[in-house]
């Protein structure tokens, strides 16, 4: 017991320190600052790299719903029956918790495993992926018997790996997808009614433009598909840090050095404006060139498409500014 006091004191201390030295660019850490420390407090505990926290942070936050928000920093919540165990009625006691098979751990020292402590809920989460190990592979593994769905464990990892390549979880710059000194020209047209393949709806925004303009992401992202498909043509999808998908369709073809699993930044010139698309492998020009720009949105149970006009008029606003 008296090692693990002196074990809590010396985190305490390096906690100072590290909130200390993320103030340094400002007076007062913001949120995301203040997360930061917690994950890097915890990966200084468990060895788990801090990014991974981060990314099952920010999954949770993406599938939560307003009325779910809390004010809490950390946006895990791991369900009751995991956290107390079967048998315990509710009580944060970490020895009764343990006793009772539960998830709930004491990670800032004071005994109790508590679901609205961001130390606790960080420390839990650690332990029980530590179970399994520490390195890529194991955290995949403890993700999947964790959340039970593939797409839940390719998405933090994406996240994860984002995190780890800029080093921060402040990623908030976007980008219009087109360079705003070229010829283009686009209005909302998700909804419209299309023939070809049968009938369906059209998933997306198309922006007109000239052959071999550029296509630049729009956010922070992984690169997920890159390929051919018989609507879009040459196609890339890019998976971002809100669980939002990025569809960018007809290509004329893709930037050199550019595949699967690259992370991009908004601005990454990804491809360019082309024609491709309704038919098999290779087929051009059955309609003017354009980008067909779709956006769908994960909510950890199913994916769906909204419309990405606003977001588009956002970024190339943002751009313009």
């Amino acid at each position: 017991m008296k090692s693990k006091i002196i074990c809590f004191a010396a985190l305490s201390l390096f906690f100072l320190f590290f909130s200390a030295s993320v103030t340094a660019e400002e007076n007062a850490p913001d949120e995301k600052q203040a997360k930061t420390a917690l994950f890097k407090k915890t990966q200084a505990i468990t060895h788990i790299p801090w990014y991974y926290f981060a990314a099952i942070d920010q999954y949770e936050h993406n599938i939560q719903k307003e009325e779910d928000n809390t004010e809490q920093l950390i946006s895990i919540d791991i369900p009751n029956e995991l956290w107390f165990g079967v048998s315990n009625p509710g009580l944060t006691s970490e020895e009764m918790i343990i006793v009772s098979n539960g998830w709930g751990r004491d990670g800032d020292g004071d005994g109790l495993a508590e679901k609205n402590n961001d130390e606790d809920v960080l420390y839990s989460m650690a332990h029980w992926i530590n179970q399994y190990g520490n390195n890529k592979e194991d955290i995949k593994i403890a993700l999947w018997n964790y959340y039970q769905r593939e797409l839940t464990v390719q998405t933090i990892m994406s996240i994860a790996k984002i995190y780890e390549k800029f080093g921060t979880i402040a990623l908030d710059k976007t980008d219009f997808p087109l360079p705003l000194q070229a010829n283009y020209s686009y209005r909302n047209t998700w909804g419209d009614a299309r023939g070809f393949g049968g009938r369906r709806i059209h998933e997306g925004t198309d922006i007109f433009a000239g052959y071999g303009v550029p296509v630049k992401a729009t956010t922070y992202g992984v690169v997920e598909m890159k390929g051919w498909n018989k609507y879009g043509g040459w196609r890339i999808g890019i998976r971002d840090i809100h669980n939002h998908y990025h569809y960018f369709a007809h290509l004329n073809g893709y930037e050199k050095g550019i595949n699967v699993g690259d992370v991009v930044k908004p601005g990454t010139v990804i491809g360019s404006v082309g024609a491709t698309g309704y038919g098999p492998p290779g087929t051009s020009g059955k309609f003017p060139p354009h980008l067909h720009y779709g956006m769908y949105k994960d909510n950890g149970y199913s994916e769906w498409s909204f419309d990405p006009y606003p977001h588009l008029k956002k970024w190339e606003r943002n751009a313009r500014n």
